[in-house]
């Protein structure tokens, strides 16, 4: 089945702007609980030396940028994203360059850490991408990427289903969410892919809930994605009219609860093949070896005759 959730053209008008992507950032900063900076749990969950080279993929404003900057200002940062409409607030343009994941522009083995955060689910071919991040990490370097769980916002996945389902013709089977199962990244699906590309994958999750208060911003969140979504709708069923019902079963939620919670579940890979969680693993099986080599007498000489 086609997704329409890296289809370039749907996920260029997505970001013809940064507006729908500053929409989801703010509803999560300021409607989740418990509240928490993301992008800095994500730096902070792996080990840094301070002085390493790295390069964020997809990197937006540059959200990651400043976090790196405010821990370890002697890293030596680099950047590239696909739309230039997403860079344009990053702070830091020196070594920032258009380019695409499946095609980086960068030797092999040119950094220490490549993160690809929130984007891979954006690329159209996700091995090629995975192939690119793992030619150009060194050896004992990670890649780092955050995604969402295939099962986070299941709440939001029902209230789209059910409004499908008043607005399909009667008898109508298999009734299936825009956008649900489809990501071709996922924390499920990356764990496998990584597994494929490099020697060890470690899987970092962060349960979270989203608290509406008012119907508004729920409304705001799922707007923002419209791009991605709308195409993959059942035929006969329009955007407007659906996010109508959606609006109207999310008010009465919010009547009889006060609130509206939406589950989240999203986190961070980290895949590498000497580098990072698995180096002190390397480090004590060289010395294992080590100790465990056979030992090996010294060539004893041979006797002189007496004459």
């Amino acid at each position: 089945m086609f997704n329409f959730a890296n289809d370039p053209q749907a996920v260029g008008r997505m970001y013809e702007t940064d507006e729908s992507l500053r929409i989801r950032q703010e509803t999560h900063e300021l409607y989740s609980q418990p509240q928490l900076d993301f992008t800095a749990w994500a730096v902070d969950a792996v080990k840094w030396q301070g002085d390493e080279k790295v390069l964020d993929i997809g990197s937006g404003p540059g959200r990651y940028y400043t976090v790196l900057q405010d821990r370890f200002p002697n890293i030596d940062y680099h950047a590239c994203d696909l739309h230039m409409s997403m860079v344009k607030a990053h702070p830091y343009k020196k070594t920032l360059v258009l380019a695409d994941a499946q095609r980086l522009p960068y030797a092999d083995a040119s950094f220490d850490v490549v993160m690809a955060n929130h984007m891979l689910f954006h690329v159209p071919d996700v091995i090629r991408a995975l192939r690119e991040l793992r030619r150009v990490v060194k050896p004992t370097g990670f890649v780092m990427a955050t995604t969402n769980s295939i099962h986070t916002m299941p709440e939001f996945q029902a209230l789209m289903r059910r409004a499908i389902t008043l607005l399909s013709p009667p008898g109508t089977a298999n009734v299936r969410v825009p956008g649900q199962h489809t990501d071709p990244f996922t924390l499920e699906s990356g764990t496998r892919l990584f597994a494929r590309h490099f020697e060890a994958v470690v899987r970092y999750d962060l349960p979270r809930s989203l608290v509406f208060p008012t119907a508004e911003p729920a409304m705001a969140y799922l707007d923002s994605t419209r791009s991605v979504r709308e195409a993959e709708l059942p035929q006969g069923v329009g955007w407007d009219e659906m996010m109508m019902i959606v609006r109207e079963q999310i008010g009465r939620l919010i009547d009889h609860f006060g609130e509206l919670t939406v589950n989240t579940l999203s986190g961070l890979l980290v895949a590498t093949d000497r580098g990072d969680f698995i180096s002190g693993y390397y480090e004590r099986l060289s010395k294992i070896k080590e100790q465990t080599k056979p030992f090996k007498s010294p060539p004893q000489q041979k006797k002189k005759k007496r004459r």
